[in-house]
């Protein structure tokens, strides 16, 4: 009798046990903790819109320290060169001066972008050939075939190639400073002629002008 007791005693005390765990169950489930956020919200999800991209494309060409003697001794800033281009013949070289480096750059591409020009572009390369003068520079540029590439260096190159042009031949003379290159080239596709201004002084049509 006693150990039947004890194991009906066992019994009732561990369906009481079972009893009160499941209602602790569902009060949890009924009434969320505090603090705590339900899984069942819906996390709002932030969408970021990318910034649709520029068609201008800026290079950097040189940055170098420059002082200048006032009165109370130095004044140190820094000049930046950038050239400026959209690849589809717009193409202008920027100089600026500035305490910072980064203010120098923006400076510089506001000052290309002012001083852009129209580079009369004929199947990936020039119409003729052209040599340009800048102060001791000098720049001379040869059109080439397809698949010649832009065979050129330095500030030559970085404007040759934002200005959309494929096919070249240059040479660099005189001076080395990559201002006076850069503004050379610029020089030089700047007194480019197109066909069609030919043909027209001529009276001839394109088609007759190029056979």
């Amino acid at each position: 009798m006693d150990l039947e007791n004890k194991e009906e005693l066992s019994t009732e005390v561990t369906d009481e046990v079972v009893e009160e765990s499941a209602e602790t169950v569902e009060n949890t489930d009924e009434k969320p903790a505090r603090g705590k956020r339900s899984r069942s919200r819906k996390q709002k999800i932030e969408t970021v819109e990318e910034k649709p991209q520029s068609e201008w494309t800026e290079r950097v060409v040189q940055i170098s320290r420059v002082t200048k003697v006032v009165k109370g001794g130095k004044k140190l800033s820094f000049r930046a060169i950038v050239i400026v281009g959209n690849q589809k013949g717009q193409v202008g070289v920027g100089c600026a001066k500035a305490a910072e480096v980064i203010i120098a750059i923006q400076k510089a591409i506001a000052d290309g972008r002012k001083n852009l020009i129209t580079v009369p572009i004929f199947k990936t390369t020039i119409p003729h050939p052209i040599t340009g003068h800048s102060g001791a520079g000098a720049v001379m540029l040869r059109p080439a075939s397809q698949g010649t590439g832009i065979i050129a260096g330095g500030a030559v190159r970085s404007v040759l190639e934002l200005a959309g042009i494929e096919n070249i031949l240059s040479k660099s003379l005189g001076s080395k400073s990559p201002l006076n290159a850069a503004n050379a080239t610029i020089e030089a596709l700047k007194a480019l002629t197109p066909f069609h201004e030919v043909a027209k002084k001529r009276n001839l049509t394109m088609a007759e002008l190029l056979n």
